[in-house]
This record gives C-alpha cells, sequence and structure tokens, in this order.
C-alpha cells in the first residue's frame, strides 16, 4: 500500500493535477526497465494528460488524476470543485507558489456559503483539497482521494506484467471533463481503439456492499453498450472472478465523456466501491482492492482477443 498512500497524499484538485502527473512518469520511467515491456510514454499536446502504449495494443483503460476541491475566491470565500462533501472544520491544504497553505473549512449557516479559515488571506485562485490523512487495518483503507487515486494505482500495478494496451491518466474528470474527448481522438485514428475500461471508484449503496468484489457498472447517469458489459461479465465468470454490479441513474465518470465523442468506443465501469465519497475519510475495504486488481488483470490479457 505504499504506492496507494504516497498518491493519496499527492495534492491534485482538478486543473492541477500535474503533481500526479509528474509523479507517474517518474514512476514509469523509472520502474519500466524490469517490466515485461517499457511503454512509449505519451504527453505532447494533451495538455496535462498521459498515454502509455504497450505493444499492439486493442484495449484502453482510463483513470483519472484528479480529486473534487475547492478554489479560494475572495476574502478566503471558496468555491466548489467538483461536489466536494461540506463538513465544518475539515483540514484544508493548498499551494500559493511555492507556500504550502492551511485551515480549516467554515459553513455559513445561514446561506450555506463556505469559506477557509486561515492564518492569512489566500490568493484569489489558489486551489485547495483536503489534507492527506492516510489509514490502514486489516480490512480498510481510509484517505481522501481514494476517488481516483485507487484507480491511478492499479493501472500502475497491472502496467508490470502489460504486453499489449494502452493506459490512459486523465485530467479534469470531477469538474465536466474535456480531457477524454481530446484522448479519444488519438486513440481511435492512431490505434484503432474500439474498447475501453474504465478504472474508478464507485459508491457502496443498498445493491452494493463492502468486501464483496469490484463493482461492474451496467449503467449510472450513462448507458454503455449492453454487448459490451455482457462480454466483460461473461470473461470473469469463465475466471471466477467474483465481481458486484450496480444500477445508478447519476453519477458518471470517465465513461461518460467517452460516449459523447463522435468515436466508436464501447466502455465499461469497473471499481471497488466506497463509502464516504468525495470526502475527506473515503473508505474502500481491500478484498475490493484485490479484487479490482485481478479483474484488471484478467480482462486487459482477454480483451485483446476480441
Amino acid at each position: 500500500m505504499k504506492l496507494l498512500k504516497k498518491l493519496c497524499e499527492l495534492h491534485g484538485p482538478s486543473g492541477e493535477e500535474y503533481r500526479i502527473r509528474d509523479f507517474i512518469i517518474e514512476y514509469v520511467q523509472t520502474n519500466s526497465k524490469k517490466w515485461k515491456k517499457s511503454p512509449d510514454i505519451i504527453t505532447d499536446n494533451l495538455q496535462g494528460n498521459i498515454i502509455l502504449v504497450f505493444g499492439k495494443p486493442k484495449l484502453a483503460v482510463f483513470a483519472h488524476m484528479d480529486s473534487v476541491g475547492f478554489t479560494a475566491r475572495y476574502n478566503n470565500q471558496l468555491v466548489r470543485i467538483g461536489s466536494p462533501v461540506i463538513t465544518q472544520g475539515t483540514k484544508l491544504r493548498g499551494f500559493c507558489g511555492n507556500d504550502l497553505v492551511v485551515g480549516e473549512l467554515l459553513v455559513n449557516e445561514e446561506d450555506d456559503s463556505i469559506s477557509i479559515k486561515s492564518e492569512k488571506t489566500i490568493d484569489p485562485g489558489t486551489a485547495l483539497a483536503f489534507c492527506p490523512n492516510f489509514q490502514e487495518d486489516e480490512e480498510y483503507v481510509v484517505s481522501p482521494f481514494l476517488d481516483n487515486r485507487l484507480g491511478v494505482y492499479t493501472c500502475l500495478k497491472i502496467a508490470k506484467d502489460l504486453e499489449n494496451g494502452i493506459l490512459v491518466f486523465t485530467s479534469l474528470e470531477e469538474h465536466g471533463g474535456g480531457s477524454v474527448e481530446i484522448i479519444a481522438r488519438i486513440l481511435y485514428e492512431k490505434y484503432k481503439i474500439t474498447k475501453a475500461l474504465i478504472a474508478d471508484i464507485t459508491w457502496v449503496t443498498d445493491g452494493v456492499f463492502h468486501g464483496q468484489g469490484a463493482v461492474v457498472s451496467l449503467r449510472d447517469k450513462y448507458i454503455p453498450r449492453k454487448d459490451f458489459v455482457d462480454l466483460i461479465r461473461n470473461i470473469l465468470k469463465t475466471n471466477d472472478l467474483k465481481h458486484q454490479i450496480e444500477v445508478e441513474e447519476s453519477g458518471s465518470s470517465d465513461g461518460g465523456y467517452l460516449q459523447k465523442t463522435p468515436y466508436p468506443i464501447d466502455w465499461c465501469f469497473i471499481g471497488a466501491p466506497e463509502a464516504n465519497a468525495h470526502s475527506a475519510e473515503e473508505r474502500v475495504h481491500k478484498n475490493d482492492i484485490e479484487s479490482m486488481m485481478k479483474i484488471y488483470k484478467i480482462l486487459v490479457k482477454k480483451l485483446q482477443d476480441y
């Protein structure tokens, strides 16, 4: 879990993902010499996104790097980035230039406006996010930003055995998207990619539970093509890989942004479920992390044959 802990310590709200980007690039450059194949690292003209190309790919796996957070406005007022959980007194941090700034979230109960209590006035435009607080025990990992540093972690872990495939690390997923639309053109026109998996984190709900395996999403706000989802579930069944399914009417991911592009790329969201989504204490069962890893290791191999 050392790699996951490090990823969760990095500051990277939407629009300010470059610390995660730089960490991923350095990690790949340092470790890929020991992998089955060293990927081509594509970053030029990608607005901070990363494409790793292994061998002769037929499948892409997407994982977004950014987190929810806040933007400082005037006089320490805050504006939401994405949909963070708002809790009085939550510790926040950000960077004004190279200077670390910290404070506590304040909620005005009269008008629900939010601000940060800090020793100094924070420069407008400063991006803030929850302070790192990674914890684990025998069963659970608790930390801010498991959505979606856990997806990034999964991709980096499966990379060492990946012979053919593409790993994509995206930005801005939590706040309107935009990067997938740029990348989809490259994947389809240059590499003829027509299949994608979305390595992201979903929710514990009345039908999805801790410790019972990673989740294959049948739908959220967007609906993936059933033929592709059925293909994936059949592969998991054939390989005795336990998983859960979800059916939701809200929420979305890079899959939703991919669906809006003019490129015929099938997609399916697969990820571990978490409690306390978008909060400073996101909570994921270790069995579900292991399940997510096993599922991706199988699918990146098996989907090459279709």
